[in-house]
């Protein structure tokens, strides 16, 4: 189960192919939050998957990087949404135990995020084994409680990136799509026409994910007039904030049901693969499961990492794939007072070939193509050991 981003949905998915693929017949629900309820379902029957989708009441603690005490006093309104949140985990968890006594299954894999701890506390209860997956350098408060008694724990970095014992943990990857592998310069080519894009002229892919990132947006609104003299340019506004971009479809020129412009925006798509397989420069931010695709694409990335969720996980993943020299990294705070640093590293890589291919080899490496099956048999291995 997973929930919150698509980032905790689209693994998973992958992970039940694999799955499928081993034990046909094995019978598996799909355990989500209300927000990412109608995400989940398009994702999965977008990916011809027969699967049983049921809501799980969650509240997330709300921190933020940086604040004080006083500061969580001065805006009440966060105070009072964890209060209310904390009823709702209550709530998910009898939810789940009571469907679990019922269910009672073999295995529960735990992708992560906040919607997984009232499932994982009462299976805990139940004695029914789990798995738990982390995706990014450092573990989330989810994981961090549900480690302890975790059958297995699955890594998306290396084990040292974390404090797991190792008689339980493995290093597996993250799991993603067989769709994001390599494509050669003739299908990126036909992408771009497929997308509307004249597929000779290079093409710049920002996104934010499936709800969007709101800097990024706003960063893209102020260079685009500029950058679109020197590229094609694709803005997946997210489907939260799309509604307040709408004024650069000004931008867009259809006619005939053809792209007559070299901008295109849309809220989001299940076919990323396809919007990562047709661009040459990608500006993203570093959610794991994001950079995992990418670099099974091996895609040149300029990453903007949130800086203000907690335990700042994602300027953690964006450091170790700076390290290597595998993307650009641009911080979110700066840009935003001077979004010309954005459109700077765009337009180096748009004049260098050599540092695309490099950064694209370099973020490649990263990539575990067996995370899905490697995934796959470990749950399978839990369920058997019950």
């Amino acid at each position: 189960m997973g929930g919150g981003s698509g980032g905790h949905v689209t693994p998973v998915v992958a992970v039940v192919r694999e799955i499928w693929k081993k034990r046909p017949r094995a019978k598996i629900d799909f355990w989500t939050d209300k927000k990412y309820y109608k995400n989940a379902r398009k994702i999965t029957i977008e990916n011809g998957m027969e699967i049983d989708i049921k809501k799980v009441a969650a509240g997330k603690l709300r921190r933020y990087a940086g604040f004080s005490f006083m500061d969580y006093l001065r805006h009440f309104d966060i105070v009072l949404n964890n209060f209310v949140d904390l009823f709702k985990t209550i709530g998910g968890f009898f939810q789940s135990f009571f469907r679990l006594v019922f269910k009672r299954p073999d295995a529960i894999f735990l992708k992560g995020g906040y919607v997984c701890l009232p499932v994982g506390l009462a299976a805990r209860l139940l004695r029914i084994p789990y798995v738990i997956h982390d995706s990014d350098a450092t573990p989330g408060l989810t994981n961090r409680l549900l480690s302890k008694k975790a059958a297995k724990i699955a890594t998306g970095m290396p084990l040292s990136y974390y404090s797991y014992p190792e008689h339980k943990a493995e290093w597996t990857g993250i799991p993603i799509s067989e769709e994001f592998r390599p494509v050669s310069e003739r299908k990126q080519r036909a992408l771009k026409k497929e997308l509307g894009f004249d597929p000779e002229k290079k093409l710049v892919l920002a996104t934010g994910g499936s709800l969007g990132a709101e800097d990024i947006n706003l960063t893209m609104r102020e260079i685009l007039p500029e950058l679109l003299k020197k590229a094609s340019v694709m803005l997946v506004a997210g489907r939260e904030r799309y509604p307040d971009m709408m004024d650069l479809k000004d931008y867009e020129k259809w006619e005939d049901g053809e792209l007559k412009s070299n901008f295109r925006m849309i809220e989001f798509s299940s076919e990323m693969w396809k919007l990562f397989g047709a661009a040459d420069i990608v500006i993203s931010r570093a959610g794991a499961s994001t950079m995992t695709e990418l670099s099974g694409m091996a895609k040149p990335v300029i990453m903007v990492p949130n800086e203000e969720l907690p335990g700042r996980h994602q300027v953690k993943n964006a450091k170790a794939y700076e390290k290597a020299e595998a993307a650009i990294v641009v911080s979110d705070s700066k840009m935003m007072k001077k979004p010309e640093l954005l459109l700077d590293a765009v337009t180096h890589l748009l004049r260098s070939e050599r540092d695309c291919d490099k950064l694209s080899a370099n973020l490649h490496s990263f990539t575990k193509d067996n995370a899905a099956e490697s995934l796959a048999e470990t749950v399978i291995s839990v369920a058997k050991e019950k």
